[in-house]
C-alpha cells in the first residue's frame, strides 16, 4: 500500500527555506549520498510526486542554473493557482484540493509511495486531509531565525527512527494528527 511521505530538509529552527526561498544553507552542508536517510534510497521507493508552485519554480530555476531540465521520471502534480511553465509531459498543474488529487496520484504510483516534496503549507494540507503518513526530515546544523516553516500549523508526530548522516540528523515520524488544544 502506498504511503504519502513529506521527505525534506530543515534548519534546526524549523525552516525549509529562508525568507527569499533560498536553500543556500542546505546545499553547503556535508552529507554521505549513500548514508542514512539518503535521497537515492528514498527516490527509489517513489512512484508519484506532489509539490507546491514555489517549490516547483525553485526546482526549475535551480535546474536552469545547472543545465538540467527535469530530473524526475515519476508523474508530478504541481499544486498552483497560476499558469506555470511545464517542462515535461509527466507534470500536471492542478488547483484542486489535495484530497481530490490523492487517489489519482496513488493510482499513478503503481504501488510505490508518494513524495510530498514541499512546501510546508502543502504538506500541512495533506496532513489535515489525513493523507500524509510520514515526515522524513534531515535536520541541518543551521538556524535562520525566520523563513518558510516546515509545518505552518500544529501537528502531533510520533518518532519512528533517527540516525546521523554527517552534518544532518535524520528522523522519520508518523503523522498522528492535528495538535489539539489541551483540555
Amino acid at each position: 500500500m502506498s504511503k504519502t511521505v513529506f521527505y525534506t530538509a530543515t534548519t534546526l529552527d524549523g525552516f525549509l527555506a529562508d525568507d527569499d526561498d533560498s536553500l543556500d544553507w542546505l546545499l553547503t552542508q556535508p552529507i554521505d549520498e549513500d548514508g542514512p536517510f539518503s535521497y537515492g534510497a528514498f527516490i527509489a521507493t517513489i512512484g508519484a510526486i506532489a509539490m507546491g508552485s514555489t517549490t516547483y519554480e525553485w526546482v526549475l530555476d535551480h535546474n536552469d542554473r545547472i543545465g538540467d531540465v527535469w530530473a524526475y521520471e515519476q508523474p508530478c502534480w504541481v499544486f498552483t493557482h497560476r499558469d506555470l511553465r511545464v517542462v515535461a509531459d509527466t507534470i500536471e498543474l492542478t488547483a484542486a484540493p489535495v484530497a481530490a488529487v490523492h487517489a489519482e496520484m496513488v493510482a499513478a504510483a503503481g504501488g510505490k509511495d508518494l513524495w510530498m516534496v514541499g512546501g510546508g503549507d502543502l504538506a500541512a494540507q495533506f496532513a489535515e486531509a489525513g493523507l500524509l503518513d510520514e515526515v522524513v526530515v534531515s535536520i541541518a546544523p543551521v538556524t535562520l531565525g525566520s523563513g518558510k516553516p516546515l509545518f505552518p500549523r500544529r501537528f502531533d508526530l510520533e518518532l519512528l527512527e533517527v540516525d546521523r548522516n554527517r552534518a544532518f540528523v535524520g528522523a522519520r515520524y508518523r503523522v498522528v494528527g492535528p495538535r489539539l488544544p489541551p483540555g
